[in-house]
């Protein structure tokens, strides 16, 4: 993958262009009158099969002729969200009126994947643009105690955007490190609220270990009421700021519906988990005698409403034309997810692991109603940000992710490139529609997703020498990266 990127370094952040010539290479410039209410998309019911165009959609077609100033960035991470849990990815039994729009409205990406198979490492990819691998707190899969975080000097896509101009805050679940060591505020983002660690009670914010778990920037932050209303509460209020004419960057990380299973208006159900936690169970918040698929169903519509709050208040705000929106999940969905046709569910490096909803919507640059098959991931998303906000990463610090911008604005084709994972005990790569995959029972195997989704024709006693290249080149990759710890 390492060509690839050089190649895009070249070409969108190279020699000695600095922020003005990169914004100009991707396509922005002074902002033009746009209508108030641009169509909202082609309106129908969600697909069957999340691979296929729903009603009303067609194929991404980039608008070429459209320039914009720098945009606002907003980033919304649903928790353990399977691929397939929205209605608009074809969820039988979910309605998800507000993300289907926010669909509607943009980009929906059937390909999308994770960067990992678990929160933590994810989101190092998602804040570093790299691979989990490449820095010794991604190793954790997950965090979940205080020896492991986010290096402060390492650079991050908040610090880059902030050193650009941009104001930066993040909003709910941080898991890249504990205090007092690891911090959202450390690590380029000017503003925290929200928790450190993993899992929360939803109610009494106590962690995993039993701490309380709710703070703002670095001093904890007494409120007792459901968390995902706390979240979207400030969420709102933060993109209906007036930014003194700055443009922002907003993390918002949702807990929906990581366990434990306790919607709003459980409350019997959360103080039994407390009275289990303050009695010394370890286990309380993992809460594998507790849910359902219609508790899980709740948080998922729960979920969408506070999405759905989070952009009416941006659209009261005025800075929905030039707001880009970007929606994913953190992995594939656990236990009560609904992940058809998918095999396998988070932490695991099959499809159902890391196969992720994906929505992107930017209403100044990109037309709605449109459907994207491109292969993408979450260090994908790292890249393109920097480039549609004009600058660049690090040299120090090359990224693995490719920006998307040539794609999605100057109507170029997508780089032809690897996608990699590693966890502990599988490994997987996928390029073009053939994924490599090994899993812990140390077989290797491939499969054409194309023809088989659900990775159960196994190619690779028929494609031999393809199976050899790839798995020659996830060798070469996982070469590059960081041993984990014996």
């Amino acid at each position: 993958m390492s060509s690839h990127n050089s190649k895009l370094s070249r070409r969108a952040f190279g020699g000695a262009v600095g922020a003005g010539a990169a914004a100009a290479a991707a396509g922005l410039g002074a902002a033009p009158a746009h209508a108030s209410n641009r169509s909202a998309g082609p309106s129908g019911s969600a697909s069957a099969d999340a691979r296929e165009a729903a009603p009303g959609e067609r194929e991404f077609r980039a608008d070429r002729e459209r320039r914009s100033r720098r945009p606002n960035i907003l980033v919304i991470l649903g928790d353990d969200l399977g691929w397939a849990d929205l209605s608009s990815y074809g969820a039988p039994h979910i309605r998800t009126p507000h993300l289907d729009r926010l669909a509607r409205q943009g980009v929906r990406f059937t390909d999308a994947y994770a960067g990992s198979a678990t929160c933590s490492p994810t989101r190092f990819s998602l804040y570093t643009g790299r691979y989990p691998g490449r820095t010794k707190g991604g190793l954790a899969e997950p965090i979940a105690d205080r020896t492991a975080g986010l290096d402060p000097t390492h650079p991050t896509l908040a610090s880059l955007l902030r050193d650009a101009g941009y104001a930066t805050a993040l909003i709910g679940k941080w898991h890249a490190g504990y205090l007092p060591d690891y911090s959202p505020t450390r690590s380029g983002w000017e503003e925290f609220f929200g928790n450190f660690g993993g899992a929360l009670e939803y109610y009494s914010k106590l962690g995993l270990g039993g701490e309380y778990d709710l703070y703002e920037g670095d001093t904890e932050y007494k409120d007792l009421r459901y968390y995902t209303r706390i979240i979207t509460e400030r969420a709102a209020a933060y993109v209906s700021r007036d930014h003194h004419g700055k443009p922002w960057l907003l993390n918002l990380n949702f807990t929906t519906p990581h366990w434990p299973w306790i919607a709003e208006g459980d409350t019997a159900e959360s103080a039994e988990i407390v009275r289990r936690i303050k009695a010394g169970d370890a286990r309380a918040l993992w809460h594998q005698d507790g849910g359902s698929v219609e508790k899980y169903r709740q948080m998922v519509e729960d979920l969408d409403r506070s999405v759905g709050r989070v952009l009416e208040a941006l659209k009261r705000s005025g800075q929905e034309e030039d707001t880009l929106v970007v929606f994913s999940s953190d992995n594939g969905g656990e236990r009560f997810s609904y992940n058809w046709p998918l095999s396998g569910n988070k932490a695991s490096l099959q499809e159902g692991g890391i196969r992720v909803p994906n929505i992107l919507r930017w209403p100044a640059r990109v037309d709605g109603g449109q459907v994207s098959r491109v292969p993408v991931f979450s260090p994908d998303w790292t890249a393109t940000l920097l480039e549609v906000a004009g600058t660049r990463p690090h040299r120090a610090y090359p990224l693995d992710g490719v920006s998307l911008a040539g794609y999605l604005l100057r109507g170029e084709e997508p780089a032809g490139r690897d996608l990699f994972w590693r966890v502990r005990g599988e490994r997987a790569l996928r390029r073009g529609n053939w994924k490599y995959y090994r899993g812990r029972s140390g077989r290797d195997q491939l499969f054409d997703l194309a023809a088989d989704l659900r990775e159960q024709a196994d190619r690779a006693a028929a494609e031999p020498a393809l199976l050899a290249q790839l798995r020659a080149a996830w060798e070469r990759t996982d070469a590059g990266l960081l041993p984990y710890p014996s």
